[in-house]
């Protein structure tokens, strides 16, 4: 592992996974840690640099969360980024207030000194603006509305106003390298290899001879985790793997077959009856989320106690499921990850998680560096709970016959497009319609795709008329009780991608 590192402290902002993914992007590495961490534990981590992110609060109101103030005394370089800069303007004397008016969006930036820069387009999303700077600091670029961009060169304090983490802002990968390469001297020595050589020596060295139990979904982190594992220690690893009966279509054979040839054991548990009768009458989505995770434990339970004694329990637990769990302004997002979710009645030496310090599309690559088939490593992200939250209300067999139906009726048509995520939703909703001579009254289907680089923003996408019509024909006409598809429209924000 690289020892340059870079230290992302944060404040609640929800693009803290983007920006230290851009940092290990341009091949430095980079820690997400709390913004309260004290200047003694960043002593100790010795950063070559620290970013503070974005976050909800206001700076100057009594709750809002600061960051130690000995680390602006430090000497290690820092970048502020949107509440980040106006956190540290705010500590160092500077003053903070509400603008005149808020910018959101794509809006104008303008350089100040910097001449060999054009004005751009920069992502921002705050009302409070820096109305007076520090001692020290200077302006370095403007909108029309606030302070964009300003610096103590001599202490290397450096801040933004918007967003350069986001693919939104024109060459912000540009001003994020400028930091790292002209500010902090990084040498760009982080990589893959040398953290997969890494991982393989340290489950050898603390497995041994003994047995690994991992819980395989199929999705793209427990593949991964399992090929590392198969690969670190031959014939050592033991898979269950939980069907709950809310995958796609032909989808758990598919998963068993991807790893009947591996150097490892997979026991397929098919327990759909028995997760179809937990939700019966169950249509609150978060209660769906919870019964299916509970239940998925009750059966791995049950499945690893037939096993024996397995003291390493394995989990392909990624880093942004730890980032997610643990930060102490950020909001909850989501409930069905790994992390909190392990059986509290296995006695079991140590967790393995080879996938905790990597981002989804590292795991990916390594993934691919591993053999994995393309199928497999490329997988559209898929929620632990499956169909049961693309089906609004309760969830039936006949419901999840129509959505599996209707799923694999939109992936035959869009298979090969450009497009990152798509899918179908059954709705709660019942639209009159006509078929053949006769007036119906049926199920409303919709069709969710979107495209994104990063999955903390996304656009709906603006696929054909012809190709849509052609998707509400097939769909309306091979699933007899659907009488109309719509297509959903809505980016994120202020949609989620997932309807539940």
């Amino acid at each position: 592992m690289s020892a340059e590192k870079i230290l992302v402290l944060d404040f609640g902002g929800q693009y803290k996974e983007l920006i230290a993914r851009a940092v290990r992007g341009l091949s430095v590495y980079s820690e997400i840690r709390s913004g309260d961490i004290s200047a003694q534990e960043i002593k100790r981590l010795s950063p070559i640099g620290i970013i503070l992110t974005g976050g909800p609060n206001r700076v100057y109101e009594p709750t809002a969360p600061l960051c130690d103030p000995e680390i602006f005394t430090l000497g290690i370089p820092i970048l502020g980024i949107c509440y980040g800069m106006q956190m540290m303007c705010h500590m160092l004397g500077g003053e903070v207030m509400p603008g005149k008016c808020g910018e959101y969006g794509r809006v104008m930036v303008t350089p100040i000194l910097e001449s060999t820069y054009q004005p751009f387009l920069g992502l921002m999303s705050h009302t409070d603006v820096v109305a007076v700077l520090p001692s020290g600091f200077i302006a370095t670029a403007h909108t029309e509305n606030c302070i964009a961009a300003c610096k103590n060169a001599e202490k290397k304090l450096y801040g933004v106003q918007f967003h350069p983490e986001s693919e939104h802002t024109e060459g912000g990968i540009s001003h994020i390298g400028h930091f790292l390469f002209d500010v902090c001297g990084a040498s760009a020595d982080y990589k893959l290899d040398d953290y997969l050589e890494n991982q393989i020596l340290a489950i050898r060295k603390k497995v041994g001879d003994e047995k690994i139990l991992l819980g395989l979904s199929g999705g793209v982190d427990s593949s991964v985790c399992a090929a590392i594992l198969s690969h670190a220690v031959p014939n050592q690893l033991v898979c269950i793997f939980v069907d709950h009966g809310f995958m796609r279509q032909n989808e758990g054979d598919e998963i068993e077959k991807s790893f009947a040839n591996q150097n490892l054991k997979l026991i397929r548990i098919n327990a759909a009856d028995r997760f179809l009768a937990k939700l019966r009458g169950v249509t609150e989505p978060e209660a769906k989320r919870k019964i299916i995770g509970e239940e998925f434990i009750r059966v791995f339970e049950e499945e690893a106690a037939k096993l024996g004694a397995i003291p390493f329990l394995a989990q392909g637990t990624i880093y942004p499921d730890i980032v997610e769990s643990g930060g102490s302004h950020g909001a909850t997002i989501k409930s069905h990850h790994n992390v909190g979710g392990l059986p509290e009645n296995l006695s079991f030496t140590e967790i393995i998680e080879p996938l905790s310090s990597l981002f989804k599309d590292e795991v990916r690559i390594i993934g691919e560096k591993l053999g994995l088939p393309p199928a497999l490593i490329n997988r559209q992200p898929f929620p632990g709970p499956g169909l049961a939250i693309r089906i609004m209300g309760e969830v039936t067999e006949e419901k999840l016959e129509i959505l599996r139906t209707s799923d694999a009726i939109l992936r035959e048509e869009l298979d090969g497009m450009a497009l990152n995520q798509y899918f179908t939703v059954l709705t709660d909703t019942y639209s009159v319609g006509v078929k053949g001579d006769y007036r119906t009254y049926d199920r409303v289907l919709a069709i969710r795709a979107v495209t994104t680089n990063d999955f903390m923003t996304c656009e709906f996408a603006q696929i054909s008329y012809k190709i849509l019509a052609k998707l509400s024909s097939r769909i309306t006409g091979e699933i007899s009780s659907v009488s109309r598809v719509v297509y959903d429209i809505t980016s994120k924000p202020p949609a989620t991608v997932e309807w539940e």
